[in-house]
């Protein structure tokens, strides 16, 4: 097993929201078309998105055109339990580390996925009851019998991350970040990443939005900046968010969860709009309301 996450796209593609858009199969596939069209291959799932519907939706419409999963590869997370008529078991949400719940989840994903293999499997939230020796002999399973490829996590600290990672190597730790939240950047998450090569994701790379809808000062502020620095770049200022966090020495991944193919094309411009530090600073401080010390 390699040690790496290199073999997703610069831009991941985040399918959380499609159960919403109400689409039919041949809409979905011309999505994941346009996706994989802008070079965007990588696709984060959980199995729990949509209320466990969203894996099926996607499968169902890869189903259309299944040449398309040799160009793809397939994020999934687990560990989360959802209280849905489906699940009359759950009488409560929590969390679900067990090797028992893992193997179940994983099985479940790869018939909804209509698929052999996930490329990559995260566990979706730190949980208290994570006995580290029992998910890593599940991880070591899965992989052995080819159904997992690489693992990795979501929203760990890096003391949670470090004790997995002591048990079985993980190539990412999937967590929010952008100017609105930096903690990231500060708490030794990002620092992690860097030193073990353990390229990170990210998630909510636009703030869910805020950056561009929120009135709160600080989100005035970081918009006001984002769009002066694109202009001088002749991109967007969603661009040049993006762009923020790839200026990163950590190298991580955004996650883009637009329907809009064209955000997606704003993604990827951030690819080649290389900020210099100035300029990277420039929003910190904005996002911050103070100069750096």
């Amino acid at each position: 097993m390699t040690n790496s996450l290199d073999t997703l796209s610069p831009v991941v593609a985040g399918v959380w929201r499609m159960a919403a858009w109400n689409w039919t199969p041949q809409e979905r596939l011309r999505w994941i078309e346009a996706c994989l069209d802008l070079g965007v291959t990588s696709f984060d799932h959980a199995d729990l998105y949509g209320g466990y519907t969203v894996e099926a939706l996607f499968g169902e419409a890869l189903a259309l055109a299944p040449g398309l999963r040799q160009q793809m590869q397939l994020v999934t997370k687990c560990g989360i339990q959802l209280r849905v008529p489906a699940r009359p078991g759950t009488r409560i949400k929590h969390y679900d580390t067990s090797a028992a719940h893992i193997t179940a989840s994983v099985e479940r994903s790869l018939r909804a996925l209509r698929t052999d293999a996930i490329e990559l499997l995260l566990l979706h939230r730190p949980d208290p009851l994570m006995d580290a020796d029992e998910v890593a002999g599940a991880f070591e399973r899965l992989y052995d019998e080819g159904k997992v490829l690489r693992f990795g996590v979501s929203n760990f600290t890096p003391a949670q991350f470090e004790l997995l990672h002591a048990r079985y190597p993980l190539v990412t730790n999937q967590v929010e970040c952008h100017p609105l939240h930096r903690a990231p950047l500060h708490d030794g998450t990002l620092d992690q990443a860097q030193r073990l090569r353990a390229r990170p994701m990210i998630w909510s790379p636009l703030a869910g939005g805020r950056l561009f809808t929120s009135d709160a000062d600080d989100a005035m502020r970081v918009r006001g900046t984002l769009a002066a620095i694109g202009e001088a770049h002749g991109v967007s200022a969603a661009t040049v968010a993006f762009a923020w966090l790839m200026r990163l020495p950590s190298r991580p991944h955004p996650i883009a969860g637009s329907r809009r193919i064209e955000a997606m094309r704003e993604a990827v411009a951030a690819t080649r709009v290389p900020l210099d530090s100035q300029e990277w600073t420039e929003i910190l401080v904005a996002a911050s309301g103070e100069d750096v010390a």
